[in-house]
């Protein structure tokens, strides 16, 4: 295995504690619900919370990766990440919970984007979609071992519990970058003085923040909220949980080989919207229509195309010395949307009175993703005034 793709792997476990932290709610959301009596609204927000930092801390993040290094950011968010699961599995009231879920979401920050800028120091101009599809897959494996273990861990012991591994997940995954990882010869070569980014470059990352945002916001919602759609209609938490988590194992595949036909082919806007219409059909589908494991694994089929692609857009759209204060700009935006998106998913479900009513809120809010990628085409067309484009992108992708 040559090194970067041993350093791919190093971020692919370490970010998979990411996901499986993030889903250590919604998937006990009925316990909690029982236990704290909270609403769903305020499910949405503990939920949501893990986003929110993002809106304050993205920006700063990629300055903060290129002052002090990825690999030291990286593993205080870690750890930043167990202190808040600790503290929320420790709550009587919502209040204490939001500041856990609050203190994990800061950590998450500091790590996620640094995760990303690592794999394009290590990865650039060579095979960038593939790796970014790779590194996405970490997210959905983490939400899937959470779906498929958290609810079982909670009726055998209790949602506390459950919570308490997250916690776990991310002292394995620091202790994981503290050893492994190492930064590629060339990162950082580029003087700070060239990193100064262009308006365009600024228009791409505020776009490219909001379609990631939408696609993203609607499948956190969609993992979220369907369980609690399922045990509605019967199932068990721990059923639930399982029937959701094969969203995430028909994933597996497809989303790294969708980033590989990227890659070699082309056709990257395409890919984005054609994936990004076909989920929210899918997605819509699953409460009206029975059959929600064959659903789970057709919203995985489509929703695997575009990942790869669209996290392939900043990279090949903007200046490498630019491209940490482009990841800023893109997850505050991206942050933003998610984070929102789970306390409005909530609202519907408390006002709508119908557990059906996030999954039909999540159809839509992917669709906004083909929209958004529109306006990235759009832009991304019009060259810079008296300048060459800061970028070069083929007629295919």
């Amino acid at each position: 295995m040559s090194r970067r793709w041993l350093m791919l792997a190093v971020v692919f476990v370490a970010r998979l504690s990411l996901g499986f932290q993030f889903q250590s709610i919604g998937s006990v959301t009925p316990l909690i619900v029982s236990d704290l009596r909270l609403s769903y609204a305020e499910i949405g927000w503990l939920i949501g919370l893990f986003s929110l930092p993002g809106v304050v801390l993205a920006f700063p993040d990629g300055l903060l990766g290129r002052r002090f290094g990825e690999r030291p950011v990286a593993t205080g968010g870690l750890a930043l990440m167990a202190l808040g699961a600790l503290i929320t599995s420790a709550s009587d009231s919502f209040a204490v919970a939001a500041v856990g879920r609050t203190l994990s979401g800061a950590g998450f920050i500091f790590a996620n984007i640094v995760f990303a800028k690592m794999v394009a120091d290590w990865f650039a101009g060579k095979e960038i979609a593939t790796a970014m599809a790779v590194m996405l897959t970490a997210w959905p494996v983490g939400i899937g071992l959470a779906l498929a273990s958290l609810g079982a861990i909670a009726n055998a012991f209790s949602w506390r519990m459950a919570v308490n591994a997250g916690a776990l997940a991310a002292l394995l995954g620091l202790a994981l970058v503290l050893v492994v990882y190492r930064r590629p010869p060339a990162a950082g070569a580029a003087p700070v003085a060239d990193a100064t980014i262009r308006p365009q470059e600024v228009r791409l990352s505020i776009v490219g923040g909001l379609a990631w945002g939408v696609q993203n916001g609607a499948l956190f919602v969609f993992f979220g909220f369907a369980p609690a759609l399922l045990a509605a209609r019967g199932a068990s938490v721990g059923e639930a949980g399982a029937i959701v988590s094969v969203t995430v194992w028909a994933a597996l595949l497809t989303i790294p080989l969708a980033g590989q036909f990227v890659d070699r082919v082309g056709h990257a806007d395409y890919v984005i919207v054609f994936g990004a219409v076909a989920t929210a059909l899918c997605i819509g589908a699953l409460p009206g229509f029975g059959a929600p494991t064959f659903w789970c694994v057709m919203i995985a089929l489509a929703g695997a195309t575009a990942p790869g692609a669209i996290m392939a857009l900043l990279p090949r759209a903007v200046r490498p010395e630019a491209l940490g204060t482009a990841f800023g700009i893109f997850y505050t935006v991206y942050y933003a949307v998610v984070a929102i998106a789970q306390p409005l998913a909530g609202l519907v479900r408390d006002r709508g009175g119908d557990a059906a009513g996030p999954i039909v809120f999540a159809a839509l809010l992917m669709g906004g993703t083909a929209v958004a990628h529109l306006f990235f085409i759009a832009m991304r067309a019009v060259p810079r005034r008296g300048a060459s484009p800061p970028f070069r992108q083929s007629s295919h992708t």
